[in-house]
């Protein structure tokens, strides 16, 4: 039963036996038992959620109720997305200052949404334009999804995290006709129930560069695939983000239709030691750390962090602290896995 927190509400309450929710900003005293106090702001509930409010919740005040909301909203995301759980903050990015700026920017784009939109009368304007997407461009490893996760805690009122889920383009263009634009549409309608922030990798895979010229069903098709993942793109209430390894196969008409467009560049000897300072926890025991010579690894904040972490185990298991020469062996280790020697200059100042 759903009773409002005023004084007579709250007496009400304390002589049901049943479950119930007192709803309101400012809830009175109560002897029933009480669950989290954070105010719930008014949400339109289903009676589908209000049943399951009603049954996980079995005391005196209601917990923050859209969040409820939210959690189960995202459940029609799961075969179709994969949740992360954004654990990144801004100390943790290495970027060129212009696109840290461009990513506070974004930030502060949907904290203001509602005094520039409405208050100011942009959205009476035309509703056109106003969505907050962005295409996120760059090598492997560069931070894409780093600033993503950034953007999911920094956005949450609560100190908390927006939910935040990665999708797979290429996996989910399917070669069944209407299957494509099905999965898309069942994704963006979870994702806006549920508030979260989207992460499409594999832009390419959707916006690539086509030849004006349609040859068959399958450029229909695909043509059809793009303006309806546009369109929802467009008219999305939360954050989208595109990330792509190939910027230059990205069509230029469509870099357009997003509010920001960040190149996440290769980063430089500089940019590399900073990464490496910043991926080397605290409570590591290390010896004396050449940052200076792994700054040499010409790879990219990715690879740093595996690099790292490989190392780690090799300490581990050695019994010991941290040291160069485990460093090296996991740079050997990874360097492998690229496919590409590593050279005597970039292990000057290792041994």
């Amino acid at each position: 039963m759903l009773i409002p927190a005023t004084p007579e509400g709250c007496l009400i309450a304390d002589r049901l036996l049943g479950p119930c929710l007192l709803w309101g900003i400012d809830p009175h005293r109560t002897q029933r038992p009480r669950a989290s106090l954070i105010p719930a702001r008014a949400a339109p509930l289903p009676g589908s959620e209000m049943a399951d409010a009603r049954a996980s919740h079995a005391t005196g005040l209601a917990p923050d109720l859209p969040a409820l909301i939210r959690a189960r909203a995202a459940q029609g995301l799961e075969g179709l997305a994969q949740r992360i759980e954004p654990q990144a903050r801004w100390d943790d990015l290495v970027l060129p200052p212009a696109q840290l700026q461009q990513l506070r920017q974004l930030a502060a784009c949907r904290r203001h949404g509602p005094l520039v939109l409405d208050d100011w009368g942009f959205r009476a304007k035309s509703a056109r334009g106003l969505a907050l997407t962005a295409l996120f461009s760059g090598p492997s490893g560069t931070g894409k999804t780093m600033a993503a996760e950034i953007l999911a805690r920094e956005l949450c009122e609560d100190g908390g995290a927006l939910a935040l889920y990665r999708v797979d383009l290429a996996a989910l263009t399917s070669k069944y006709i209407g299957e494509t634009q099905k999965n898309i549409g069942r994704i963006f309608d979870a994702a806006e129930d549920a508030g979260a922030v989207l992460l499409f990798d594999e832009g390419e895979a959707i916006f690539a560069r086509r030849s004006p010229e349609v040859k068959d069903s399958h450029d229909r098709h695909a043509n059809s695939e793009t303006s309806y993942l546009l369109q929802r793109l467009e008219s999305y209430a939360g954050i989208a983000i595109v990330t792509t390894n190939l910027r230059a196969a990205v069509d230029d008409a469509f870099l357009r239709r997003f509010r920001a467009v960040i190149d996440f560049p290769f980063p430089d000897a500089a940019q590399r030691a900073l990464i490496w300072r910043a991926v080397l926890p605290a409570a590591l025991p290390r010896d004396a750390i050449d940052f200076d010579a792994l700054a040499r690894l010409a790879v990219t904040g990715g690879f740093i962090r595996s690099i790292a972490l490989t190392a780690a185990w090799l300490a581990a298991e050695s019994g010991g602290r941290l040291g160069m020469a485990h460093l090296e062996r996991a740079a050997r280790q990874e360097y492998m896995k690229l496919g590409k020697p590593l050279s005597e200059a970039e292990l000057r100042g290792f041994r």
